[in-house]
C-alpha cells in the first residue's frame, strides 16, 4: 500500500548528494578564479612598479645591454639578461630533456625491479635538493672539472662560434651555468615523464610486442606517441625553473652585462640572477629597473607555457583508449 511513497531515507540520501556536488563545484570554481586573480594581480604589480624605470629610461629597453639606472641619465636594458637566461635555459633543455626521458625510459621499461625502484627514489629525492646546494657544487666541484672540457670544444670545435674561446678562461661561463641547470631540472622532467610512461595502457605494450615489435620499437611505436603530451609539459616545467633560477646561476655567473655568443667565456648574467645581486644596491630607480626585468621574465614565462599548452592542444586527439 505503499507503493507510491518514496523511501524518505533515499530522498535525504539524494539531497546530501546533490549538496555535496555543488559544494564541490563551489570549491574547484572559486580555486580557478583565485589562481586567475593571483596571476593577474602579480602581472598589474609588475607593471604599476616598472611604470618609474620605463619614463625615466634614457636608452632603448629591449635592445640595450647596458645597466645603469641609477644614474643622472638611467640606462638599462634587457638584451643581455634576455640572452643569457634564454642561453642558460637552451643549454640545461639540450641536456637534461633526452637525459630525461632517457633515464624515464630505463626505469619503466629496461631496469630491473629492484634497481628501477632504487633509481626513481634516489632522482625523486634529487628533485628535493636546495637549489643553493647545486650552486656551491657547481662553484667549487663543476666548474673546476668543467675547464677540459670547455678547451677541448675550443680546440676541436673551436671552428663554430658559440665553442669558440678567444680568452683562454674557462670559469664563470653560461656553459657552465647551463649543465648546472641541466642537474636541476633532470629529476622534474625525469619523475614527470616516468609517472606518464606507466599511464601507457598495458595492452598497447603488450600488442607490440605480440606483433613481433623489439623492445624500442615498443617504445617508439606505442609508449611515445602516448606520452607525447606528458614530455612536452614536463619539459615545459624544466624550462620554467631553468628560466627563473637565481641563487645558484647568481654563483657561477660573472655578472657582466654583454651579448657574448661564446659559451665557454666568462660573463652572462640572467633575469632572475640580476635581480638577486642588485636588489640590495639598488636605488629607486634601480628597484623599479629590476622590477621592469622581473616583468619581462613574467611575460616570457608566461608566453612559453601557452606555446606548450598549443602543442599539446594540438596532440590531444591522439586516444590511449
Amino acid at each position: 500500500m505503499n507503493q507510491g511513497l518514496s523511501d524518505p531515507r533515499s530522498s535525504i540520501s539524494g539531497s546530501a548528494v546533490r549538496r555535496g556536488d555543488q559544494i564541490f563545484r563551489l570549491i574547484t570554481v572559486g580555486s580557478g578564479i583565485l589562481i586567475l586573480a593571483l596571476m593577474t594581480s602579480i602581472g598589474i604589480f609588475l607593471t604599476w612598479k616598472a611604470i618609474p624605470s620605463f619614463s625615466h629610461n634614457s636608452s632603448n629597453f629591449f635592445t640595450e645591454s647596458k645597466w645603469f639606472p641609477d644614474q643622472s641619465t638611467p640606462i638599462f636594458g634587457i638584451a643581455a639578461l634576455a640572452f643569457g637566461t634564454f642561453v642558460a635555459a637552451l643549454i640545461a633543455m639540450i641536456l637534461a630533456v633526452p637525459t630525461g626521458i632517457g633515464t624515464a625510459l630505463f626505469i619503466t621499461y629496461y631496469a630491473p625491479k629492484k634497481i628501477a625502484g632504487a633509481m626513481a627514489f634516489f632522482i625523486d629525492l634529487l628533485a628535493a635538493v636546495p637549489s643553493i646546494i647545486f650552486g656551491l657544487w657547481g662553484l667549487q666541484f663543476l666548474m673546476p672539472h668543467m675547464q677540459g672540457v670547455a678547451a677541448w670544444l675550443d680546440r676541436y670545435l673551436g671552428f663554430i662560434p658559440i665553442f669558440q674561446n678567444r680568452s683562454d678562461l674557462y670559469t664563470k661561463s653560461l656553459l657552465i651555468a647551463g649543465v648546472v641547470l641541466a642537474i636541476m631540472i633532470l629529476p622534474t622532467i625525469s619523475a614527470i615523464s616516468r609517472e606518464v610512461f606507466n599511464q601507457v595502457p598495458r595492452n598497447h605494450v603488450e600488442a607490440a610486442l605480440a606483433l613481433g615489435a623489439t623492445r624500442w620499437e615498443m617504445v617508439r611505436m606505442a609508449v611515445l606517441p602516448f606520452g607525447r603530451p606528458g614530455i612536452i609539459s614536463a619539459s615545459m616545467l624544466g624550462l620554467g625553473r631553468a628560466l627563473g633560477e637565481t641563487i645558484a646561476v647568481a654563483l657561477i655567473l660573472s655578472a657582466v652585462f654583454e651579448v657574448n655568443i661564446h659559451i665557454s667565456e666568462p660573463g652572462g648574467n640572467t633575469f632572475a640572477a640580476n635581480i638577486a645581486l642588485k636588489w640590495n644596491e639598488a636605488g629607486p630607480n634601480g628597484l623599479s629597473a629590476l622590477i621592469a626585468s622581473g616583468l619581462v621574465l613574467f611575460l616570457i614565462t608566461l608566453a612559453v607555457n601557452s606555446i606548450a599548452r598549443g602543442i599539446i592542444a594540438r596532440r590531444k586527439d591522439f586516444s590511449g583508449a
